[in-house]
């Protein structure tokens, strides 16, 4: 053993040195049905912000070439569908949905199973190395802090080295989070530029007048307020489903971990009056893609559905997945007295 301390296992450590206006809200539609009315900040027009004030960042964001281009998608979808605007905000949801993040989910799982198919590997040389470092550390002298320091940098480079030859590195699987939280963003501006100015138009109409009317069931008025609230909590319903199911799948959750999955539940509560305060059109895209997102992670546990993506198998990988979900759902949430 001692004879690789030169080569793969261990290399010698380096040597150690020692007054703004107050809040206003714009006034009731005129005509027909009451809508309810939005506030200030969510009916202002993008133009009428200060370029040099603090607000200067979201007219730039507003008029940014990514927001442009959500916009001509939505305005394409729905030229191209004929669908009503509720119908093309769902359609556009899920084409996005299905087209980037859905193969991007899979190319994560991927990533995320071969890491963890090599963890024996790693722990293995992990014996290996805390044995040659110990033997290297009595030979030479070594203080546990020198000891210690060189354990972690070799551990380190091994590890990298892993995750080179196998073409896994972790950080491959943030790249979902790179795409489709700003993919999020964009389309969110974008629908709020369409609810609240008129931006774009079609035929004669600004496409603000075609959304005032381009919705159904109980927001028949998509860029006003669902004062219902049915919107809003429908999207922390589906949220908090999401996390929870996360949550299940993790056995002994590190206080880390732990730790994460409240912060996450609580922005899930926090969405809920968040979207109770902007057009209808926006919480209608959040809930299309808060729906996506449940049947995108639910698809991912399917045995069929992981081989078809050729995701390697795992020791923690079920035959019968979505029954094992429910039991585990059912201990945790309905059988505990």
């Amino acid at each position: 053993m001692l004879g690789r301390l030169g080569g793969r296992w261990l290399r010698p450590p380096p040597v150690l040195q020692p007054g703004a206006p107050g809040p206003h809200f714009a006034p009731a539609a005129t005509g027909g049905a009451r809508r309810a009315a939005l506030p200030a900040w969510a009916v202002a027009s993008v133009s009428a912000v200060d370029p040099g004030g603090a607000g200067g960042w979201y007219e730039a964001l507003a008029a940014s070439a990514p927001v442009q281009g959500a916009e001509e998608m939505l305005l394409a979808a729905h030229g191209v569908t004929g669908l009503p605007w509720w119908g093309s905000i769902l359609f556009t949801t899920v084409a996005l949905r299905g087209a980037v993040t859905l193969p991007l989910a899979a190319y994560q799982h991927y990533i995320l199973a071969k890491v963890e198919n090599l963890q024996p590997e790693i722990q293995n040389i992990a014996q290996h190395l805390n044995h040659e470092v110990a033997v290297r550390a009595k030979q030479l002298g070594w203080s546990k802090r020198v000891a210690r320091f060189t354990y972690l940098k070799n551990m380190q480079r091994l590890v990298s080295e892993l995750y080179i030859r196998d073409n896994c590195h972790p950080f491959k699987a943030t790249v979902l989070v790179w795409i489709q939280l700003p993919m999020w963003i964009f389309m969110s501006v974008a629908l709020r530029n369409f609810s609240t100015g008129a931006t774009h138009s079609e035929a004669g109409f600004s496409v603000q007048e075609q959304l005032a009317t381009g919705g159904v069931l109980w927001f028949p008025d998509l860029t006003a307020l669902d004062s219902t609230w049915i919107l809003p909590i429908c999207i922390g319903a589906i949220n908090l489903i999401i996390v929870e199911i996360v949550a299940l799948q993790k056995v002994g959750m590190s206080r880390f971990q732990t730790g994460v999955t409240y912060f996450v539940r609580g922005i899930s509560v926090l969405m809920i009056p968040i979207a109770a305060t902007v057009p209808s059109s926006l919480v209608l895209y959040w809930l299309c893609s808060s729906f996506m997102g449940l049947s995108q992670n639910l698809l991912l546990r399917s045995p069929r559905f992981r081989q078809f993506c050729r995701i390697p198998l795992t020791k923690g990988d079920s035959d019968t997945p979505y029954k094992d979900l429910f039991a585990a759902f059912y201990a945790k949430y309905i059988s505990r007295k």
